[in-house]
């Protein structure tokens, strides 16, 4: 059933994309914990740098010394401003970067869900059609060998067993077995034989079916 076939290899897709999904959840988690991390500090600063700001506005350094440290101290902090906020806007183009591979992923995984689910249905019906098929070729099988002689079921089985098919319909001077033209003596001994006798191959072994297009 090419069905089964294709379904194996597209779990085999599945798995990857299971590994990729989980790979871009676990990096978006970690680049938002930074992100949030980045916003944190990037806060501290400017609270601390308002902070200071406010002081001298309000004309609570009073110290020249003071003043000049307290001055070269908001240079400081604007430029770590500066440097977090670079930081923190290279943190959130990765983390844009990783929700959108997330998303691919995601996606590409739900249409192979998706692609799985129709699959397995198709499969199931196949299935199911051939278990029907199968009752049905018992239950004509059963029907065929009523009758029959027991030494020639335990003939047919054993060959069965060896070689996959034990019997084989005799067309055209040839085994539908082995696919094997009977030669002439061979078949003249069949073409004498009585219409009970049982036949078989040369070849094979197998037990031959005469019919009306044996040839014989």
């Amino acid at each position: 059933m090419p069905e089964i076939r294709e379904i194996a290899a597209i779990e085999s897709t599945q798995r990857a994309l299971n590994d990729r999904v989980r790979d871009a959840r676990i990096l978006v988690d970690d680049l938002t914990r930074e992100q949030k991390k980045a916003d944190r500090d990037v806060e501290q600063v400017r609270t601390r740098r308002e902070r200071d700001r406010g002081r001298i506005e309000q004309g609570l350094i009073s110290n020249p010394k003071d003043l000049q440290r307290m001055n070269h101290e908001l240079e400081s902090l604007d430029r770590r401003i500066t440097d977090l906020e670079d930081a923190e806007l290279e943190v959130m183009e990765k983390l844009e970067e990783a929700q959108a591979e997330l998303v691919r992923s995601e996606a590409e995984e739900a249409g192979v869900v998706e692609k799985l689910a129709a699959l397995a249905a198709t499969r199931d019906e196949k299935a199911g059609e051939t278990g029907v098929a199968l009752k049905a070729a018992i239950a004509a099988r059963e029907a065929a060998v009523v009758g029959l002689p027991e030494d020639l079921l335990g003939l047919y089985e054993r060959i069965r067993e060896k070689q996959g098919v034990g019997a084989a319909a005799l067309r055209a001077r040839q085994c539908g077995g082995c696919n094997m033209r009977l030669n002439a003596a061979d078949l003249g001994v069949i073409a004498k034989a009585p219409v009970d006798d049982v036949v078989r191959c040369e070849e094979c072994s197998r037990i031959l079916v005469r019919t009306s297009e044996s040839g014989l």
